[in-house]
Parts: C-alpha cells; structure tokens; sequence
C-alpha cells in the first residue's frame, strides 16, 4: 500500500469532514446572505424546471442510497437479504436514479454555458461545481459495469466496511481498498473533494433544504391585528373623507 493510497482513504477523508462540518458552520456565522441558491428561473424557465427536477430527484435518491449502503452494518440486514441481492438492487436502483440525475445535471450544464445572459449572471464556483458534480456522476456510471463483475458483493462489503471503520475511528479500512479498479478510487477521491469544497460553493444551500423539514414540527403562527387592543367603538376602519 503506497503513501498516497493511505493517505487519500485513511487522512483526506478526515480533513475533507471536518472542513465539511467547519465550514458550513463558519459561512452560515459570518455570510448567513450567501446561505442560499442563486435562481436564474427568470431568464430562461423551461430547461431549468426539467433539469433541476430530474438533478434532484436523482441526486436525493443517489445520497440517502450511498448513505445507507455505507454506513449500514451487515448483520442488520443479512437475514433479509444477501450481500450479492443487495449489490445487484444497488447497482440497478442507482443506475437508473444516476441516468436520470444524468440528464437533470446535462440540461443545468448546457444552459449556464451556453445561454449568453444566464453565463453573464453565474458565478465560477457555479460552473465549476457543476462540471465536478458532472464528472463525479460519470464516474459513478463508470463503476456500474465493475460492479456488474463482482457478483459476490465483495466489493460492496469492502466499501462498506471502510466507511464504516472511517465513521467509528478505525485503522486498516485503507487496506480493504487496494485491490479495487480505478474508477471506484477516483469516485471516492473525487467525492470526498466535493464534501471538502461543499462550505465554499452555492451547495451549501442543501443545509436550508434539510433544515426546512424543520417547519413539519413548528407550531402554528398566531397573528393578531392591532385594532384588538384599541378600545370598543374605535376599532372600525376610519372612512374615506373623516376629519383627523
């Protein structure tokens, strides 16, 4: 196992989580304006609400199933099903959820380079995180013939159990990498970047879309009007035409 290689599983990740979790914290302290998605729905409509409704709904699915497939132990779901079914479900539930987030993240690509006024009015940081998040979804599409090789699941449980000795404080979940093609590498690396550069790019705004489950729970607003306070008989709206 080469420097590099334990370097980018067994130390980036850390950094990448802790400028990840700092970060987030520091933009929202110092730059609460910024904490938000620019919207160019104004200048052109039409490829945004597809592009951004298929990204999304591709992206959430992509997130929660690479969530819960790294960081689910084995032995709470070994007596539903088997490591090979669960590959198999992963690799065509995620195949079709990234084709879709696919075409969503093309069309939101297409028309901030291309649409001369939305090009004008976007940021670099826009493009550029879009055309990671591009080049990261095509990895992933990439490692699906892979996967498609590893039948047993045995790559899944190596994923699977890096991630997790990451999570608990580990040592060795690196070495369960070694042997896995270039594109499962490159995928993770360049997926841990985007955790890393998440505080300084309009991705930040996912922390308001988590936060606004929040209104699910909050209790109901209670108006009231300031005539309730003036006394009887001068409550009434004053008519067109009364003197002072």
């Amino acid at each position: 196992m080469s420097a590099l290689h334990n370097f980018f599983f067994s130390i980036y990740p850390y950094i990448c989580l802790a400028v990840f979790l700092m970060g987030s914290l520091a933009r929202f302290d110092r730059d609460q304006y910024t904490w938000k998605s620019d919207s160019s729905q104004l200048l052109r409509k039409g490829s945004l609400r597809w592009g951004s409704n298929l990204f999304h709904i591709g992206i959430l699915f992509l997130f929660f199933g690479h969530f819960v497939g790294l960081l689910t132990p084995h032995f709470i779901y070994e007596h539903f099903i088997t490591a090979e079914n669960k590959q198999l479900m992963a690799v065509y539930s995620g195949g079709l959820a990234g084709f879709i987030c696919f075409i969503g993240l093309t069309l939101l690509l297409h028309r901030r380079l291309f649409d001369p006024r939305i090009r004008l009015t976007s940021h670099r940081t826009d493009i550029a995180i879009l055309v990671i998040l591009w080049c990261q979804l095509v990895l992933g599409l990439v490692t699906l013939p892979f996967s498609l090789t590893h039948s047993d699941g045995s790559v899944m449980m190596a994923l699977g159990e890096w991630a997790q000795r990451l999570l608990t404080f580990r040592d060795g979940g690196a070495e369960l990498l070694v042997n896995l093609d270039w594109p499962y590498k490159v995928h993770l690396v360049l997926g841990m970047t985007i955790f890393f550069l998440f505080p300084f790019s309009r991705l930040v705004h996912v922390w308001s879309g988590f936060g606004s489950l929040a209104y699910l729970a909050r209790p109901y607003q209670v108006v009231r009007a300031r005539r309730m306070n003036v006394p009887a008989g001068q409550n009434q709206p004053r008519q067109p035409g009364a003197g002072v």
